[in-house]
């Protein structure tokens, strides 16, 4: 039966109000595509995932999952869907070109996770909130599209004034 289940190739299980931890044999599922465990009430670490080089969905979400997110899930590279939101993880979230790809709504309701995902900065192992405030950018950007929207309208005033204003002469 232990081989049945190594070629399952979708696991959705989500909203079973299922309880406990994670089973690490999930690990074992090398040719998983598709894994949504969401809204259940399932607690402790998520287990390493590594060997689920093929996974492209994991849904996380809604549960009570503590500890840090496992460094692994940063170099499954299949991986285009990620929802962790709503847990209790801590920690910095892995940083790599993958994970970066993922917006805050991955991360979302996790007090203690922190990194570049979730605006808050990670120090010494702590969160850190982080004001984004750049003036200096903002102050940019307004020029830049100040001066954008004169040199159009400049332009496009001076097109108009050539093409009405001078007589175009017919050849006899």
């Amino acid at each position: 039966m232990e081989t049945v289940f190594r070629f399952l190739w979708f696991l959705d299980v989500s909203n079973n109000d299922f309880q406990g931890s994670i089973p690490a044999a999930i690990g074992d599922l090398v040719q998983l595509n598709v894994l949504n465990m969401s809204h259940n009430s399932l607690t402790g670490p998520i287990p390493n995932l590594g060997n689920l080089t093929q996974l492209e969905a994991l849904d996380l979400s809604s549960n009570g999952l503590s500890g840090e997110i496992p460094r692994e899930l940063a170099s499954l590279n299949f991986l285009t869907t990620l929802d962790l939101s709503h847990n209790k993880l801590v920690g910095s979230i892995p940083e790599s070109p993958h994970f970066m790809t993922f917006s805050n709504s991955s991360f979302l309701g996790n007090s203690g996770l922190c990194g570049p995902q979730l605006s808050k900065e990670c120090i010494n192992g702590t969160t850190q909130n982080v004001v984004s405030y750049h003036p200096k950018k903002n102050y940019v950007d307004v020029m830049l599209f100040l001066f954008s929207g004169i040199g159009f309208g400049v332009g496009f005033a001076i097109a108009i004034l050539v093409a009405w204003g001078i007589p175009i002469k017919k050849r006899s």
